[in-house]
C-alpha cells in the first residue's frame, strides 16, 4: 500500500500580536480589507509571497508556508476492502 504525502499551503497573518491562518491569499484578503492589512489582493499576489519572501509593512506580517500532515487512510476506502 502506498501512502500519499500530504502538503497544504498556509498563509499566516500576524497583526496586533495575534496570529491567523488561511488556506489562500484570496480568503485572507476577503476577511481583512486593504485598510486593515495595508495591502490589497492584487498587490499581494504580484508581490510573490513565498516561504523565503514574507510580506511586511507597519500593520502586519504575512508569511507563506507548508502545512505537513500525516498520511493515512482515515476517511478513504482501502483498496484491500474491494477484494
Amino acid at each position: 500500500m502506498i501512502e500519499e504525502k500530504q502538503e497544504r499551503t498556509v498563509i499566516h497573518l500576524e497583526i496586533d500580536n495575534k496570529h491567523y491562518y488561511y488556506g489562500s491569499i484570496a480568503k485572507l484578503c476577503e476577511d481583512n480589507p486593504k485598510e486593515v492589512i495595508g495591502i490589497g489582493y492584487a498587490s499581494l499576489r504580484n508581490y510573490g509571497l513565498s516561504e523565503t519572501k514574507p510580506y511586511q509593512n507597519s500593520k502586519c506580517i504575512i508569511r507563506k508556508g507548508i502545512l505537513h500532515t500525516k498520511s493515512g487512510l482515515r476517511g478513504k476506502k482501502s483498496i484491500l476492502d474491494s477484494d
